[in-house]
């Protein structure tokens, strides 16, 4: 049986959220696909990780049998992360554009998981080349060519840490303009917003049936 890592990090509940709108029609394409499968859901505005502290930072460099008191319950949860990273099939990540990055509660997450020699930067990594969908939604337009493409620290970010230190196969998937409908002055963008959103939930559902297939192969 196939497992999905599903992360949300928006702040917005449900329909209010463009980000957990498109996750939802991914999850929803790939429980289809994979009817007897497990999803493992953390939704990281309800219930945050813990930030990363000294304790849980040193213990993943230390031997267990070395660790203090306080060093083995900071990475006990920081393992119970990990474990999740790595028993996963395929990975969906919610990562909506909040002053020009990532919220923190993701970037939490992110530094609960990447571990130096286990998850990152080794070829030994278990989590290696897992599928990772990310849905990058954002207020405005940050795409190439665009006045404020230098501002786009979502996808740059993200690439950075889940390709190049984690080793995931990473796609993104980027619905924008999400405030157009709620900012006056973008009302004019409306129509632009609506079908980015219409093309993001058909590319969600899309890549769940293509990381299914790839999956049974």
């Amino acid at each position: 049986m196939a497992t999905l890592l599903h992360i949300d990090s928006s702040v917005f509940p449900g329909g209010a959220s463009t980000s957990r709108a498109v996750t939802d029609a991914f999850r929803t394409a790939w429980e289809e696909q994979h009817p007897d499968g497990t999803v493992v859901y953390r939704d990281l505005a309800a219930h945050p990780v813990p930030h990363i502290t000294a304790d849980a930072h040193t213990a993943g460099f230390a031997a267990p049998d070395t660790h203090t008191a306080e060093q083995a319950e900071a990475f006990a949860a920081r393992l119970k992360l990990i474990e999740e990273l790595e028993n996963a099939d395929a990975i969906l990540i919610g990562a909506p554009m909040y002053n020009f990055s990532i919220p923190s509660t993701l970037k939490a997450w992110l530094d609960n998981v990447v571990l130096i020699g286990r998850t990152a930067m080794t070829e030994d990594s278990k989590a290696k080349g897992t599928p990772v969908t990310v849905v990058a939604s954002r207020g405005g337009s940050y795409a190439p060519g665009t006045p404020r493409e230098g501002f786009e620290y979502v996808q740059n970010y993200l690439e950075a840490v889940l390709r190049d230190g984690l080793a995931l196969d990473v796609d993104f998937i980027v619905p924008e303009l999400t405030m157009a409908p709620h900012n006056p002055a973008m009302a004019e963008l409306i129509p632009l917003f609506e079908a980015s959103l219409s093309k993001a939930l058909d590319d969600a559902a899309a890549q769940a049936k293509k990381v299914a297939e790839r999956l049974a192969a």
